[in-house]
């Protein structure tokens, strides 16, 4: 079973995001902040890492670039999120600059987020 970490700071999201990915085959877990995450990271090994661009503790492309700058994590896909509409046009700029594989911006459809997750690692979960 591929292991996806969610790191964003709405709690809500977050459940919503886990139940959906888990009845989708995968499991899921996830931090509020990103005090901490790349330890977790590398400590957990997921498959896949949803990254939201705004914590309360750190900046999410910051995360990020650690992550790719790390042969530890480079692999690791990451997708990167976020509701701030005045980033939308630099999004694909941005990501390409702090290396991350994909992006989203909130609000998504969960069908987008799966089809991006599916893409990245290889095809489907093997349970739905």
């Amino acid at each position: 079973m591929k292991k996806i970490l969610l790191i964003d700071d709405e709690a809500d999201l977050l459940n919503l995001l886990k139940e959906r990915l888990e009845f989708h085959g995968y499991e899921a877990v996830y931090l509020n902040s990103g005090k901490g995450a790349v330890k977790f990271i590398l400590d957990e090994k997921p498959d896949l890492i949803l990254l939201d661009i705004m914590l309360p503790d750190k900046n999410g492309y910051d995360i990020c670039l650690e992550l790719k700058n790390n042969p530890q994590t480079a692999a690791i896909p990451v997708i990167i999120f976020t509701a701030k509409a005045q980033w939308q046009k630099d999004m694909a700029a941005l990501g390409k600059f702090v290396k991350a594989d994909d992006y989203l911006f909130k609000p998504f459809e969960a069908e987008e987020l799966l089809g991006k997750i599916e893409h990245l690692l290889g095809g489907k979960s093997g349970v739905h």
